[in-house]
């Protein structure tokens, strides 16, 4: 039993910190379908790792989510307490100590977080900012770093793309990194820049050369090792935290002249934006999930409301009016669950899922929109008030509309790359 930010959390039977993700633990209450065998995880791994991570998170009870929202604090320990069973590490491969599964299995956990009433956004960038490093960084510096980022002694949990006046047009950014000796000196301003403070790691995209023909080549990905920054230029690198809507580690980012060492570029020089372009797929999926868990969250917390709460002699569960707008959020969310599960099975096997990871990111936002109307509609004035977490989890999900793509660009991208109507912009 172990006191956490003044809550007493229990470890729930069965489980203990030095368990490893092949842990067959199941825990109570039922357990969504999972596909058939996918690469890397058969469904039933799929299900040990969902019932673990279940478990898991139940150690962190809503006064715990509440708590660390209100006060837009970190929470450290539940992050620290899924590294230490390696649940951040699932996609990293096993030969460099991790879990070495799929996007699939890394869906799994992001979707329980947020069943659980919890918020992935905590910790859900350490698996998709793998992909780069994973699929694109040089063997030095997997070997350097993805062992330890395995072990749980390094965190990469920060992703600084963004910036003000570029917005979505990534290829616009102004950050720029210029070879001088042995490195590159990074100066410039992002915004969007999450969990900077909480990360040893961070990928940054700079422009290394001036746009041309092609505006997607110039851009370089560097993996900044911010332990070093710190240690011997803290001057150089300016975090100014940025206060959201709901409990999210997001900040400004300003660098003044940073060192990174020329062979911490990821990839080729230039080609930087075909690697973070690379990451956005996963990304999707990922981020779906998390919007599938809150879904399931919003309708289940519904149901059990509209049982036990009873006027004019009934439970209000009785009335249509109560009962098709869940109904319909449940069937809305299922459909999502689907279009997530086919993006994740083909990303895992190696196909083209584009289409499939911007669906399901698309579709997930509005059945999870849907479902936290309909959750907050049910429990009425009692959804205002933050006891219930309605209002926590209601200001939660509706980021998933707006990011990590808005759905007018998902739209877009439908239109032009899978239907083939013309370009709007």
């Amino acid at each position: 039993m172990a006191e956490v930010g003044g809550y007493r959390l229990a470890a729930p039977q069965g489980f203990t910190m030095g368990d490893r993700c092949n842990h067959t633990h199941t825990a109570g209450g039922p357990l969504m379908l999972d596909p058939a065998p996918v690469h890397g995880a058969p469904a039933s791994d799929l299900d040990a790792l969902r019932a673990r991570t279940r478990a898991l998170c139940a150690r962190f009870p809503d006064a715990y989510w509440r708590e660390t929202d209100r006060d837009r604090r970190y929470p450290q320990e539940f992050v620290d307490t899924l590294t230490a069973v390696g649940l951040l590490a699932v996609l990293i491969p096993a030969e460099y100590g991790g879990g070495g599964l799929g996007v699939t299995a890394g869906s799994v956990v992001m979707e329980e977080i947020n069943r659980s009433g919890g918020h992935s956004a905590a910790c859900h960038a350490q698996m998709y900012t793998m992909g780069a490093l994973l699929r694109h960084g040089s063997d030095r510096l997997k070997d350097a770093y993805l062992p330890r980022i395995a072990a749980g002694e390094l965190r990469l949990q920060a992703f600084s793309i963004t910036e003000t006046t570029a917005g979505s047009d990534t290829t616009a950014i102004d950050t720029t990194a210029t070879r001088d000796g042995d490195g590159y000196v990074l100066t410039g301003h992002k915004n969007w820049t999450s969990r900077i403070a909480e990360s040893d790691l961070a990928l940054v995209l700079a422009r290394t050369s001036e746009k041309g023909a092609d505006r997607t080549r110039g851009l370089t990905l560097f993996l900044l090792d911010l332990r070093r920054v710190r240690a011997d230029q803290p001057e150089a690198l300016e975090v100014v935290p940025v206060r959201t809507m709901f409990n999210y580690a997001t900040n400004q980012v300003f660098y003044r002249g940073v060192r990174v060492p020329a062979d911490h570029v990821v990839g080729e020089v230039d080609a930087g934006f075909r690697y973070v372009i690379d990451g956005w797929n996963a990304e999707r999926i990922l981020l779906a999930a998390e919007a599938i868990g809150d879904g399931y969250w919003f309708v289940d917390r519904a149901v059990a409301y509209a049982n036990q709460r009873e006027v004019f002699g009934r439970p209000i569960g009785a009335n249509q009016g109560v009962q098709f707008p869940l109904a319909d959020a449940y069937m809305r969310v299922r459909a999502a669950d689907l279009m997530r599960w086919e993006a994740a099975r083909l990303f895992d096997a190696g196909a083209p899922c584009g289409a499939e990871a911007n669906m399901a990111k698309h579709l997930a936002s509005e059945a999870s929109w849907a479902a936290a109307n309909a959750a907050l509609d049910t429990h009425g004035g009692n959804g205002f008030v933050d006891e219930y977490d309605v209002e926590r989890k209601f200001r939660e999900t509706r980021m998933y509309q707006v990011a990590p793509v808005s759905n007018n660009m998902v739209k877009s991208f439908v239109a032009t790359k899978v239907l083939g109507l013309p370009r709007s912009y």
